[in-house]
């Protein structure tokens, strides 16, 4: 995609899109944890603590990129 203005809408739009699913696929892990937890099946919890983690530092990355696209 060449470097234009509209590209780069596009790409913060796609972007934008990818980091809703992940903000939805993380309220959906921080469900089954909760019910992990309570159904005492703490080690399987942990690991979906961790997963819920790496989508949070990968959300930050791409609200960042959405940010320096919106603005260039």
């Amino acid at each position: 995609m060449p470097d234009t203005s509209d590209s780069k809408i596009a790409t913060a739009d796609a972007l934008t899109l990818l980091l809703h699913n992940q903000h939805a696929l993380g309220a959906a892990i921080e469900e089954i944890t909760k019910w992990l937890s309570e159904s005492g099946v703490e080690t399987v919890a942990d690991n979906a603590v961790v997963a819920m983690e790496t989508l949070d530092t990968n959300a930050k990355a791409i609200a960042d990129a959405i940010t320096r696209l919106r603005q260039s």
